[in-house]
């Protein structure tokens, strides 16, 4: 071949390698240039061209790099036979893809934020520095499917003396989140399996037993928990609860039910209780509640837990412990499964446990947010039109509004630059409601009597 012709736009923001580079290809694909041809020189094609030798070299080492020509020493470049014709770019029309809109408010009641400013950094550098070191180039290849031993130990030693949970590191699986974690323990149990949430719960919940062909039961919620005689009046064989801090009610689920529901699950082989003890740490009244697991006489109850509230959101280390019962079909599901947490940011967490640091934070935030919680009551007490509850454990509580209409009290707020969170979002089924109420956290406020002040001026309510 003595040359080949392309039409290169030099006013074009595509670089010149890159127009010639696709064209040789396109036509190699389309076998306009047949195998075994030699390419032009990168002298003559530049000269023929009007263009440097460099573009030419640059677009030959790319068609060489992809395997559309070859080079041979001081002969030059020849076309290559194709084993499959490649994927051929057809010029389709460009969709432009607006970013997220992720708004700002001048006030969040989020009830899953957090406090960032105590968090302790220097400490949390320490061990992630250490943690990438030569000494730990194990930690490269991929490690247990249930997760890091030594994290494994340090939640299970953690669990027992906080929570009352009795296991073994070899009864803890650790995953990224609920959301991946949920999946597997619906897979534990037969397609007939029936599911029953609390209403309101965690609509997520809800919508990840309905991607797996589950339709769960709603079942209602009080002021002492999930109404247990309810429950028992379906045909449900596992239920999804969160006994010490009901999401998001913030009701606590009162002894006498305790019992009743560890007596409904020991009724059945096929009956479990999922307890999600997600943000337990946190108490401001009365004595620390042990969790459902210790009391727990009949393997019956999977506990699942998060270093969400505990650590930070972004973290993403999440696990559940299960029953003795259920560790056989589980190692028969899941061997080949590899965990979905890195090795490195398990080892940072199960090392700052060991050293007892992670249970001076623990300390530190109680006192932050029982400060916060105290702040947010005191504010509220002020208003009478506003009645609280849920307001023992956690880090948000509920406030009822009579009379109102909560989607209008919503976009009031939304519209003045504060964010609430409207009771009704975490309904499992739709029941019209005669007050508006929403969920107050408190944990990523700084200013909180101003937020409450000026959320009730927005709304109107009058202050004593």
């Amino acid at each position: 071949m003595d040359m080949l012709l392309f039409s290169l736009d030099k006013t074009s923001g595509t670089p010149l390698y890159e127009q010639l580079y696709n064209g040789i290809k396109d036509a190699i694909i389309q076998q306009k240039i047949k195998v075994a041809e030699k390419l032009p020189s990168k002298r003559k094609l530049a000269d023929f061209l009007n263009i440097s030798q460099t573009t030419i070299e640059l677009a030959y080492a790319q068609l060489l790099a992809e395997g559309y020509i070859s080079s041979k020493a001081r002969v030059g470049y020849f076309v290559e036979a194709l084993d499959e014709l490649p994927y051929i770019e057809i010029a389709t029309p460009k969709t432009h893809f607006k970013p997220s809109f992720i708004p700002s408010y001048r006030y969040d009641f989020n009830p899953s934020f957090i406090d960032t400013a105590n968090f302790p950094f220097s400490t949390w550098r320490k061990y992630a520095r250490d943690s990438y070191d030569e000494a730990n180039a194990h930690l490269l290849l991929a490690g247990d499917a249930q997760g890091e031993y030594a994290l494994r130990t340090e939640i299970a030693d953690y669990l027992y003396q906080s929570r009352g949970v009795q296991c073994q590191p070899e009864q803890i699986v650790i995953g990224s989140g609920t959301e991946q974690l949920l999946p597997m323990l619906i897979r534990l149990f037969n397609h007939y399996t029936v599911f029953a949430l609390e209403h309101p719960g965690y609509p997520s919940v809800a919508r990840i037993l309905r991607q797996h062909n589950r339709t769960p039961l709603p079942i209602k919620v009080d002021e002492e928990g999930i109404q247990v005689q309810a429950l028992e009046q379906t045909n449900t064989d596992v239920v999804y609860l969160t006994p010490s801090h009901q999401f998001p009610t913030g009701a606590v689920l009162s002894a006498t039910r305790r019992t009743q529901l560890l007596n409904w699950a020991a009724a059945s082989p096929s009956r479990f209780i999922i307890e999600d003890d997600y943000d337990s740490e946190f108490r401001y009244t009365g004595k620390p509640i042990p969790a459902l697991q210790a009391l727990d006489a009949n393997d019956k109850v999977i506990y699942m837990s998060t270093f969400t509230k505990s650590l930070m959101p972004s973290l993403r280390v999440a696990y559940f412990v299960l029953p003795l019962s259920l560790m056989t079909t589980y190692n028969k599901l899941f061997t080949y499964y590899s965990s979905t947490v890195p090795r490195f940011d398990q080892h940072i967490v199960a090392n700052f446990m060991r050293d007892g640091h992670f249970a001076k934070h623990l300390n530190r935030m109680r006192k932050v947010y029982r400060k916060k919680h105290n702040e947010l009551i005191e504010a509220l007490q002020h208003y009478p039109d506003v009645s609280i509850s849920g307001s023992q454990a956690g880090m948000h509580i509920v406030i009822t509004i009579a009379h109102q209409s909560e989607q209008q009290l919503f976009e009031q707020a939304k519209k003045a630059g504060i964010a609430v969170y409207p009771m009704s979002r975490y309904a499992i089924r739709y029941e019209p409601t005669t007050a508006a109420q929403f969920l107050l956290g408190f944990g990523g406020l700084t200013s909180i009597a101003k937020a409450v002040d000026d959320l009730m001026h927005v709304w109107q309510i009058k202050k004593v």
